[in-house]
């Protein structure tokens, strides 16, 4: 019998399905702990700044529709989207949606423990991990093989399209937050769109140079 390598067995390792949730409760684990960081101490959210805006502006004013409805709608046609295409998008389903749109539903709803400790919040992420790996996996089982999955293109298209209108939003925010952030992400814009590239990157960008240097 061959003898595998330490790097044949942790190949091996890491296609488990048990594995893929575990890495899955990590993410979420870190990330929704990033988000009890940035509700309590103002930093440590593991997203793009426009949507943090959308969970501040709840924070700020009690109305956390914008962030639940738009964050929650990312995990879900992000959880149905992995098993099918077999890719799954970090952004959309653990940054967006356990970051932004599962602790806005949990402050919708008064729930407050999640957000009680450091310790609590990694669990409860973990948690949420957990049940999302096992979800993933379970639909993964049930389409039989070679079904046609070409509708997904459409939603995997779906985050970067929206993208493209989110530079406006970012540059409020910049400008909101310093008045130096918000230069930078004027002039990131105008370098970018002179580029031909994304606007909302050159925002965020030139509010991250512009803030560093002056603030």
């Amino acid at each position: 019998m061959e003898k595998r390598t330490f790097w044949d067995k942790f190949d091996a390792f890491m296609m488990k399905d048990n594995t893929f949730i575990l890495l899955v409760m990590g993410a979420a684990a870190a990330i929704f702990a990033g988000t009890y960081m940035f509700i309590n101490l103002g930093t440590g959210a593991f997203n793009d700044l426009s949507i943090v805006a959308m969970l501040k502006d709840g924070m700020d004013g009690g109305d956390y529709a914008a962030a639940a409805g738009f964050a929650a709608g990312f995990l879900i046609a992000r959880v149905l989207e992995g098993p099918l295409v077999g890719l799954m998008d970090i952004g959309g389903t653990l940054q967006t949606g356990v970051g932004i749109g599962i602790p806005a539903l949990f402050l919708s709803m008064g729930w407050q423990f999640p957000f009680s400790s450091f310790p609590v919040a990694l669990l409860v992420g973990a948690m949420i991990g957990l049940v999302m790996g096992g979800v993933i996996m379970l639909i993964r089982k049930a389409v039989p093989e070679g079904v046609a999955v070409g509708g997904t293109s459409i939603m995997m298209g779906a985050g970067n399209a929206i993208g493209r209108y989110l530079a406006p939003l970012i540059v409020v925010a910049a400008t909101q937050y310093d008045v130096y952030a918000g230069i930078g992400a004027i002039l990131g814009c105008a370098i970018f769109y002179k580029w031909g590239k994304e606007l909302a990157g050159g925002a965020i960008l030139g509010a991250m140079l512009f803030g560093g240097i002056f603030l």
